[in-house]
């Protein structure tokens, strides 16, 4: 499918509908469709994504300007109808061929009222390719543009509804505002929000992206960390009983253990063997990931740090410990820690902590993580951004339907 993108301005401009639209174009590329951006002002950033300027899209263009001072005391001159018909001349070759025109803010905002007006009338041609109007703002409800608006041509397109269109907000408050603005019944209006991208905003390594995807750990919660060499003094038999008590109240719960095996003790492949024995036997062996089956070399430290900041809690049950720097990482990283109660890291973690008997019985411990994490707030938010927020979900949820609707 070919599909164009419009707005005023577009990456590497800096704003949060150009960030958007960055992130729809990028996500409707890597699904096999040809994108392209066209803009007043921008760039192209993306090899796979074309990119085409019409400068007169621009709102800072000083024609654009000079049309929205008139406007904006209330004045409909010629100079509006000569810069919509270039405009209008701009889209009919520009988006020629295109299947999906996806236009943001342009029918709700008068940035540009001559750019409004041209793709109003492009989208009423026979033949226009089908129009997804994307609206993050509405002016007509904004106390700040109210002064610039009169009642009218061409004003009063900014809250008509346009025949065919397809509207689109990003919340379901904007969206039973665009119900009252428009006089439509708020169903006919999708709701698509705006998302994260958790790999950006954590800025993970190459390796760390390929562990994600590899082991689904975006769709982990809670997730816990276990960044432990395999070796028997880890205790990591309990971690993994204690798993799968957990998985029967949080199904998409996951444990991720870092290290490889302990250099020094030839005994720790078999007990390695009785980890994987045993993770088979209790039926979690997509739910606990041993980083040495896919990395049997350490991973680097840029690569744990991401880990920690992926993580949900810190789950630390050594039956001996020197010291204990997962702690202090933990601390650093703002995760809840679970541990066992060990001199060494009750030294470490003092009452900020959850202790736990090396022994004690996987439900109990299981019971203790579940309390602690479901009064915690921002795990949370954490969850809920994860499950309904990633721009990967909102793209395969809400955008993909929408184009193909």
């Amino acid at each position: 499918m070919k599909i164009s993108l419009l707005h005023y301005t577009a990456q590497p401009v800096i704003g949060g509908v150009e960030s958007v639209m960055g992130h729809q174009a990028r996500l409707m590329a890597d699904d096999g469709h040809q994108v392209t951006i066209l803009a007043g002002r921008g760039a192209q950033t993306d090899p796979d994504i074309a990119f085409v300027q019409l400068p007169e899209a621009d709102s800072r263009h000083p024609e654009v300007l000079a049309v929205k001072a008139e406007l904006d005391l209330g004045r409909v001159t010629p100079r509006l109808e000569r810069l919509a018909s270039r405009l209008q001349a701009a889209l009919d070759e520009n988006l020629a061929g295109a299947d999906v025109v996806v236009a943001h803010n342009i029918a709700t905002m008068n940035k540009n009222l001559a750019l409004t007006l041209a793709l109003q009338r492009f989208s009423q041609k026979a033949g226009a390719p089908r129009l997804v109007l994307w609206n993050h703002d509405l002016a007509w409800i904004t106390p700040r543009y109210r002064e610039e608006l009169y009642g009218g041509y061409p004003w009063d397109l900014l809250r008509t509804p346009w025949p065919g269109a397809i509207p689109v907000t990003i919340s379901e408050t904007r969206r039973l505002e665009m119900a009252g603005l428009l006089r439509l019944p708020a169903d006919s209006i999708h709701v698509v929000p705006n998302g994260v991208e958790v790999t950006q905003f954590f800025r993970l390594e190459p390796t760390t992206r390929s562990l994600v995807e590899q082991l689904h750990l975006l769709e982990a919660s809670p997730l816990l960390l276990l960044p432990v060499r395999i070796t028997e003094r880890k205790n990591i038999e309990l971690a993994i009983r204690t798993l799968a008590v957990l998985r029967s109240q949080f199904p998409e719960a996951r444990l991720v253990v870092t290290g490889p095996l302990g250099p020094h003790n030839p005994a720790n492949m078999s007990y390695f063997r009785q980890l994987t024995g045993l993770r088979a036997e209790l039926k979690v062996e997509e739910s606990v990931a041993f980083l040495a089956e896919l990395r049997p070399e350490s991973l680097p430290d840029a690569v744990i740090t991401d880990l920690y900041r992926l993580s949900d809690a810190l789950f630390l049950p050594s039956r001996e410990e020197g010291f204990g720097i997962p702690l202090l990482e933990a601390g650093l990283a703002r995760l809840p820690v679970f541990c066992a109660d060990i001199p060494p890291l009750h030294e470490l973690g003092g009452e900020a902590a959850t202790y736990f008997s090396p022994d004690a019985n996987p439900y109990y411990i299981a019971a203790l993580i579940r309390d602690r994490l479901m009064r915690d707030h921002s795990y949370a938010l954490r969850q809920l951004v994860k499950r309904e927020y990633t721009w990967p979900r909102i793209y395969s949820e809400r955008i993909r339907p929408l184009l193909a609707a």
